[in-house]
């Protein structure tokens, strides 16, 4: 019997997942395998999954034995080598310029007016219309406008950027599905590093860029630019991605609405039980270094294991009731959306702030916030899970003035 189809007979149900399943709707499908293959086999994913939560937090905190540092990996493909493509001393190399920058106290000071001032600015646009689809005209727009300015680059025109990103995010995700990447997300980031590339030479004061510039400890220009692509690119995805999902949860269950509003402490803990239950980024990619056995699955050395963030957020040994959205629920922080250990998300706090600011906002200024009944829609994708469109209505009498 050949190693492929011993392997479709030890995991019967990785084998029949499809990459259409894992995109659409994949939480009974993860539950199912999280149960009885926690680390399964996927020919459709061309690797193990691994939808457990301590097999994940395990994979994810070993960078010796599971390592991102591989020409395969998909990111890395398409932007180069930065703090997400490396491990070890080379990793700390890359990731040390912008740690301090983007410390929570940090970015608090520099964003909090920021972020709080372009929401309101964006919500004054919409709110006459009593309608709006959210991740096109706040969502999105919002995570353009901050990243950009961290990165001292707001002058470049938004559009253009959302292409950028637009044409890195499909690449990424062509990547992760097993097809060519083909050039276009290569040519949008070699735009994206022209643009960049200016900021470097400015005071610190100017944007985080220019700050972690100026204590590159030897990094490179090259390297200095693909790490602020990485952060461009996770700064739009993950906070379009919390924003959009935040609203979505919410909205469908306006029971929880009312126990959010008026109360910081709730507001924040219901972005959190939001990320838990639907995770901006639902698949971290690594790649074992050595024969090894995890949750009673042979992964042999070179073997890329996919960790299942959205699969390890529902696990019933951690949440109880896992696929209820709870905005109170105590240890909803205890999700693994910003993944774990040394790769854990740099910019955690920047997307957190955006993401409570604009779910405060548009609940606060926007009467009766609620679904569109006519345009259902739901998170959706492989990678990066979040809805397509969000149309959302309102009551156009009495709009509170920002």
């Amino acid at each position: 019997m050949d190693a492929a189809r011993a392997r479709a007979e030890q995991f019967a149900i990785g084998a029949a997942v499809t990459v259409d399943e894992l995109a659409g709707d994949p939480h009974r499908v993860l539950a199912r395998l999280r149960a009885r293959e926690p680390v399964s086999w996927l020919p459709a994913l061309a690797g193990w999954l691994v939808t457990r939560r301590d097999l994940a937090t395990q994979v994810m905190r070993d960078p010796q034995a599971f390592t991102v540092d591989d020409p395969r990996f998909s990111t890395g493909q398409v932007v180069g080598a930065s703090m997400l493509t490396r491990d070890g001393e080379e990793h700390r190399r890359h990731r040390a310029p912008f740690a301090e920058p983007f410390r929570r106290g940090a970015v608090h000071a520099r964003f909090a007016r920021l972020v709080e001032a372009e929401t309101d600015r964006l919500i004054d646009a919409i709110a006459p219309a009593g309608e709006a689809e959210l991740r096109l005209d706040l969502a999105g727009p919002l995570a353009v406008g901050v990243v950009t300015r961290a990165l001292g680059i707001q002058d470049a025109d938004p559009a253009t950027v959302l292409g950028w990103y637009e044409r890195i995010v499909a690449a990424v995700t062509d990547i992760t599905a097993g097809r060519p990447a083909g050039a276009a997300g290569r040519e949008a980031y070699a735009e994206l590093a022209a643009a960049i590339d200016p900021a470097l030479d400015r005071e610190p004061a100017a944007s985080l860029l220019a700050a972690a510039a100026g204590h590159a400890g030897g990094l490179a220009r090259e390297r200095i630019i693909s790490n602020a692509a990485v952060l461009l690119f996770g700064g739009i995805e993950t906070t379009e991605g919390m924003i959009a999902n935040a609203v979505w949860h919410l909205l469908s269950h306006p029971d929880q609405v009312a126990l959010v509003g008026g109360s910081p402490d709730a507001l924040a803990n219901a972005i959190e039980e939001s990320l838990r239950l639907e995770p901006a980024a639902a698949i971290v990619d690594r790649y074992a270094t050595a024969d090894v056995e995890i949750g009673g699955a042979p992964v042999a050395r070179g073997d890329l294991v996919r960790v299942s963030i959205a699969g390890a957020n529902r696990d019933p040994a951690e949440f109880a009731q896992p696929d209820r959205f709870d905005v109170l629920r105590s240890n909803a922080d205890r999700h693994l959306a910003f993944a774990h250990g040394p790769h854990a998300c740099i910019a955690m706090h920047l997307a957190r702030l955006e993401a409570r600011t604009a779910v405060d906002r548009l609940l606060a200024r926007l009467p009766d916030l609620r679904l569109d009944p006519a345009r259902p829609t739901a998170p959706r994708g492989l990678v990066f899970r979040k809805p397509p469109e969000l149309h959302v209505q309102w009551d156009r009498v009495a709009i509170v003035a920002a």
